[in-house]
């Protein structure tokens, strides 16, 4: 049976395309790689300067790369999964000749000798990556703003939150900059910033997508290896799957990933049950937040899953933990890099969110064995339910800058993002409406390897409540 390109308009609005579709339009030969970079680089240079997402445009980079893969299908060649779709990459993760600054002024000239494995994975599928997006300095917070590049606004509303670290990723996908952006999360920060934008992430499974910097000094500390993962945002889930299938192929580079299959794994029992759970910490969650984890459910139990009110074990101790995992660490790790080279806003926040004593190194080796008793009690709970829905934070997305005057309460709306980062566990941020003028969403959280019944889910969801992105950025 002949592939179909389902396209809407000409190639000068392939801007607007579904990675998906732009991927089949380019191998059937509808329309041609190097027009699509062309309208791409021309959405980016109309719509980025009122959102600061991208800061390091890729022209140059991004024509030669589509013109390689229109060679390659001219001369017969199997593409890629994602041929031709245009990209962001994050300015955390090393590509070949550009500077990997992380938002410091100190690290601009740090200029990257080779690809990081997701940057390289990206290149083999097809992806014509058309710029580098912004980070907060050290990718350290939920807001995205740093020295070397100024702040990301959030083409919905400049005066909220993108959410960070990912948040120009976030941005640049919400307002028709690529089609796919890709980001990293090791406290909510894909997740976080596709909530503030109303797009979709996926923050996949540990070990799923390999990582790893060439430029790196040293090797990142034990919670970066095991707890940071690489991961897709999109306006659609169905690009998560794809770009999921491209950024997730085997890299020596990284020892923590695993080879395990994306599809084809044991169907769960039917119908599938899923956790609807608003409020996981107990501690009272904004009322748009808890009718978007209702109406979530609600879409889900039409589409014949059993949905059902229930609790996930031992939450609060959980967070607890990967709170005192990951800032240890950061406080031995990390502390002086913010001191000597962060801007004032990033080191007073750093300083916050690591205001705890080291602990004894009795209690550190306590806090590593105990990660494996949440986890297995997670495994056994997720195998009666397979799928658990919760909040992506507890309140609409931030008024700019409030970390820097109210960081508890920043802190404190994004428990939802801690615990299946220690778990370790697939999770998908979906949009589930708009409320006020803002997207609001919800987390989908499947076992670990089980991003297939996550997407399957978030789809359904994203389904009931079609997004309007991409957008025009707004004031």
């Amino acid at each position: 049976m002949e592939e179909k390109a389902t396209v809407r308009g000409s190639g000068t609005e392939s801007w607007r395309w579904d990675a998906a579709d732009i991927a089949r339009a380019v191998r059937l030969g509808r329309v041609s790689a190097r027009e699509v970079a062309e309208a791409a680089l021309a959405r980016q240079a109309e719509a980025n300067p009122a959102i600061n997402a991208v800061v390091l445009p890729l022209e140059r980079e991004a024509l030669e790369g589509a013109e390689a893969v229109d060679a390659a299908r001219e001369r017969g060649e199997a593409l890629g999964p994602l041929a031709g779709v245009p990209v962001t990459t994050k300015i955390n993760a090393d590509q070949r000749g550009l500077p990997t600054s992380n938002g410091v002024v100190a690290f601009r000239n740090v200029v990257a000798a080779e690809d990081s494995p997701v940057v390289a994975n990206l290149r083999r599928a097809g992806a014509v990556i058309i710029g580098r997006t912004n980070t907060p300095a050290f990718s350290w917070r939920w807001f995205t703003d740093n020295a070397l590049h100024g702040r990301t606004l959030n083409p919905w509303n400049a005066g909220v939150t993108p959410g960070g670290s990912s948040g120009g990723a976030s941005a640049a996908v919400a307002a028709g900059i690529g089609a796919v952006a890709h980001g990293n999360d090791i406290g909510g920060s894909v997740r976080y910033p596709a909530y503030a934008c109303g797009v979709a992430g996926l923050r996949p499974s540990a070990g799923r997508i390999p990582s790893f910097n060439p430029s790196a000094a040293a090797e990142r500390p034990l919670s970066g290896q095991v707890l940071s993962a690489q991961g897709p945002l999109a306006r659609r889930v169905g690009d998560l799957r794809l770009a999921l299938q491209a950024m997730a192929a085997p890299d020596p580079r990284d020892p923590w990933q695993a080879p395990v299959p994306l599809s084809g794994l044991p169907a769960p029992a039917r119908p599938i049950r899923v956790a609807l759970c608003a409020d996981p910490a107990g501690g009272g969650v904004h009322p748009t937040v808890a009718e978007a984890v209702d109406r979530a459910g609600k879409a889900l139990e039409a589409a014949g899953y059993a949905v059902e009110p229930a609790e996930p074990p031992n939450w609060a101790a959980v967070a607890e933990d990967w709170d005192a995992f990951i800032n240890a660490e950061a406080t031995v790790y990390m502390r002086a890099g913010f001191e000597q080279h962060a801007d004032p806003a990033a080191r007073g926040i750093f300083a916050r969110s690591s205001a705890r004593p080291l602990p004894a190194i009795e209690d550190y080796m306590r806090l590593l064995a105990r990660r494996a008793t949440h986890q297995r009690a997670w495994a056994r709970w997720m195998a009666e339910r397979p799928l658990l829905v919760i909040p992506c934070s507890n309140e609409p997305p931030f008024p700019q800058g409030l970390d820097e005057t109210d960081f508890d309460r920043v802190f404190r709306a994004q428990s939802p993002l801690f615990p299946t980062v220690l778990l370790g566990l697939p999770s998908v941020a979906v949009p589930a409406g708009v409320v006020d003028g803002l997207p609001t969403g919800v987390q989908v959280v499947a076992p670990r390897w089980r991003e297939d019944l996550a997407l399957d889910a978030a789809e359904v969801i994203e389904a009931a409540w079609p997004m309007p992105t991409p957008i025009g950025p707004r004031g």
